[in-house]
């Protein structure tokens, strides 16, 4: 398949064009297309460092595209996007919806036929109680690496006490056991609500005492940068990246999620797609590597990817992703002061 401008074709010309493989586009379609002040300062300056992102380790979390998925299958949105440039995909669930019943085994299958690997997925905390073994068979048949949840510790509307996150501790540390006997890692993604203080004790991070009652052995941390940084907005007194260089060997995977800055948004940030935002991935990754932490693995991410716009594209969530993608690609690491403003 060549690269297609998914940006420029309307719903139904997709699904005529990704059925026929007919539409094409040169490399620099997007370009031809324009883009924004802030998209083009995230992917200049190529040749200032290196690659925060290697491409061969870029990959997506399909929430991100969920209202697709439905219209198009597993197997047409894997083929899409294989032709964009991702390599790994991270799941929020193992249905197709209105595209159709579809069984574990025929997910990686799709994964196989377009060369795509499945380095992760969001579970919720209750088919974690449930379903742990059945759970564990799924990673181990899609072949993940990781598995975990976006849930808080202690649940949706749980309790936010001290003890309440060392009693949520225990319960991550019996299911990272659990997927550990099976080679797998066991993650938590964070929101910004866990970087609030406890509500018995206003000097302890919620975050930080997840991170003390944890098992390293056991259990990761997949840090959503975005969220971070509304944490860090919300709640004050720590800088993101600091917990990945404190803790080297916990943050596997990172969703790589951009924001503009709002003052009016109580997070501090609107999502918008990676590149034409305001946090610094630049700089951060430069922290990152310069303590020589380079294994992580970015999983692009956008909630409101089928909302959101960037002039001159219109609101596609695939054109979303393709764009987040080149930007992601181009994006080299680099130290305060030769950020995405140079």
């Amino acid at each position: 398949m060549t690269k297609r401008d998914w940006s420029r074709i309307d719903r139904r010309g997709f699904l005529t064009a990704l059925g026929a493989g007919t539409v094409a586009v040169s490399a620099g379609t997007l370009g031809a297309l324009g883009a924004t002040p802030a998209h083009a300062q995230a992917t200049a300056g190529g040749g200032k460092g290196p690659r925060a992102f290697p491409p061969g380790r870029i990959g997506i979390q399909l929430y991100s595209i969920r209202t697709v998925i439905p219209e198009l299958g597993f197997a047409r949105v894997f083929e899409a996007l294989s032709d964009m440039g991702y390599r790994e995909v991270e799941f929020f669930g193992y249905d197709q919806g209105d595209a159709g019943p579809i069984t574990v085994e025929e997910i990686r299958r799709a994964l196989d036929d377009n060369g795509l690997r499945a380095v992760g997925a969001h579970r919720g905390i209750g088919l974690w109680r449930s379903n742990l073994e059945e759970e564990l068979d799924n990673a181990e048949i899609l072949g993940l690496r990781h598995i975990g949840t976006a849930d808080p510790p202690t649940g949706w509307g749980g309790g936010e006490t001290v003890d309440d996150y060392r009693a949520a501790a225990e319960e991550f540390n019996f299911w990272g056991a659990a997927a550990a006997e099976r080679g797998i890692t066991f993650y938590q993604h964070n929101h910004a609500g866990e970087f609030g203080f406890a509500s018995d004790d206003p000097s302890r991070r919620l975050y930080d005492v997840f991170l003390e009652h944890t098992d390293p052995a056991a259990v990761s941390l997949q840090m959503d940068i975005y969220w971070a940084y509304a944490g860090q907005h919300r709640f004050g007194g720590f800088e993101p990246a600091d917990y990945v260089i404190d803790n080297p060997d916990r943050f596997p995977l990172f969703h790589v999620k951009d924001g503009a800055r709002n003052p009016e948004n109580p997070d501090g940030y609107d999502m918008i797609e990676f590149g034409a935002g305001d946090i610094d991935f630049r700089s951060f990754f430069h922290r990152l590597h310069t303590h020589g932490i380079r294994s992580y693995r970015p999983q692009w991410e956008q909630d409101n990817a089928h909302e959101t716009a960037v002039p001159p594209h219109p609101i596609d969530a695939l054109g979303n992703a393709e764009r987040s993608y080149d930007a992601m690609r181009e994006l080299r690491v680099g130290p305060p002061g030769q950020g995405r403003d140079d």
